[in-house]
């Protein structure tokens, strides 16, 4: 196998800022999304590594923190530090003993719920977090085999359903994605749903995954998936919150900020992977992709992933939310900052037409009294379209190009 250089993550830099005034720092994310190769590539050379990932490190610490901590070193990276979630309290006892010293400790972590749970009950005003999803649209093109294809959203859209985007099925093209994703349910299960979250019943487990699979992009209904299961309702949404917390779906909520009962208030779910979702609905093609029943789902699904990378990667927690009305009216993305509202809809077309912006159109009209700003149709065009006064149609690159510098004002 070829050796590929190191790939420059996004989320870097203000990696590198936010250390300096911090004692700890932890990096969420679900397993695979590079987070160790991330850490070493920053702080190898001023930080050990203790992976909790071996089962014998792991035994020590838990058998005598206390000893084990003091032990460890002055400046440690901290690998998958839910296995140990004691250890926490004796980190706050050494920060404690120093606020001053910023920087010593980083911890990873692929459930985040759970980690934040621990890191809110032991080191509050001591961390600060981030998370590390797997490559963006923009770390991409520095991949050798995608450099010069990756700027096209058809050809960008196609490598992150049948690919995807975790860094080693990315980068290297030898690599079956369909074994690589097998592989990487049956680990995810055994170790983190069986050991972690004690879920005994993995075969349903997994049959929920699937399903959910097949429904995403949709509105979350938790009867339906009860009824089809045989499962209860707070057995599914315990799982969600297993999902949730191992940052492989996003749960984007409704907006009904001052809207009172007008819209819907069940949230939609997304994948943070597209990949994952075509191994386990058994997409392999390009056609399915473009005329398969998932289709609009699968594109939807996409740049929902996207955005919520490029806030994530800048350190931003996202605002995002999508907006259903009883007489069907449908923003697919609403993002909110300072007040305003941006509306976007997702249309897996190469010629948009105006009548794809009689949504954007109809939001401002009825919801006139907030701030709406100029809507997007994020589509297949190669360049921006004006389709209304109030709606243009853009391709993903320009898309999150905009909404970079809208994070950074």
């Amino acid at each position: 196998m070829a050796m590929q250089k190191y790939i420059k993550r996004q989320i870097a830099e203000i990696i590198k800022k936010q250390i300096k005034h911090f004692p700890s720092l932890a990096l969420c994310g679900p397993r695979q999304s590079g987070k160790s190769t991330l850490l070493k590539n920053i702080f190898g050379r001023t930080h050990s590594i203790i992976s909790f990932d071996d089962p014998l490190t792991r035994e020590k610490a838990i058998n005598d923190p206390k000893l084990f901590i003091e032990n460890a070193g002055e400046h440690i990276i901290f690998d998958e530090i839910q296995y140990v979630p004691q250890l926490l309290s004796y980190l706050k006892i050494l920060i404690d003993q120093d606020r001053h010293r910023n920087g010593r400790f980083i911890i990873t972590g692929s459930q985040q719920f759970q980690l934040i749970k621990n890191l809110g009950d032991s080191l509050a005003g001591r961390i600060v977090l981030f998370n590390l999803l797997p490559f963006s649209l923009e770390e991409k093109k520095s991949i050798t085999l995608l450099k010069d294809k990756i700027n096209d959203t058809r050809t960008s859209f196609i490598h992150a359903c049948l690919r995807g985007s975790f860094p080693e099925i990315a980068i290297h093209k030898n690599i079956d994605p369909s074994n690589w994703y097998g592989s990487y349910i049956q680990t995810y299960l055994e170790r983190d749903i069986r050991s972690v979250y004690n879920v005994r019943s993995l075969r349903e487990f997994q049959q929920f995954l699937y399903l959910l699979a097949a429904r995403t992009a949709q509105i979350l209904n938790l009867s339906n998936f009860s009824n089809d299961l045989g499962i209860s309702v707070n057995t599914i949404k315990k799982w969600l919150s297993i999902l949730e917390a191992s940052q492989l779906i996003y749960i984007l909520p409704p907006y009904y900020s001052n809207l009172g009962k007008r819209i819907t208030k069940s949230p939609k779910v997304y994948f943070l992977d597209t990949g994952l979702v075509c191994y386990l609905t058994t997409i392999k093609h390009k056609e399915q992709l473009f005329s398969g029943p998932m289709s609009g789902a699968l594109f939807e699904n996409f740049v929902v992933q996207e955005v919520v990378k490029l806030f994530f990667n800048r350190g931003v927690r996202p605002n995002l939310f999508y907006l259903r009305t009883p007489n069907n009216l449908e923003i697919d993305l609403i993002i909110e900052k300072n007040l305003e509202i941006f509306p976007f809809e997702i249309k897996l077309t190469k010629t948009p037409t105006i009548n794809m912006a009689k949504a954007v159109d109809s939001f401002k009209k009825i919801f006139s009294k907030l701030n709406i700003k100029p809507g997007k149709i994020i589509s297949l065009v190669d360049l921006d379209t004006p389709l209304t006064n109030s709606a243009l149609a853009v391709n993903i690159n320009s898309c999150l190009s905009d909404l970079d510098k809208l994070i950074q004002e």
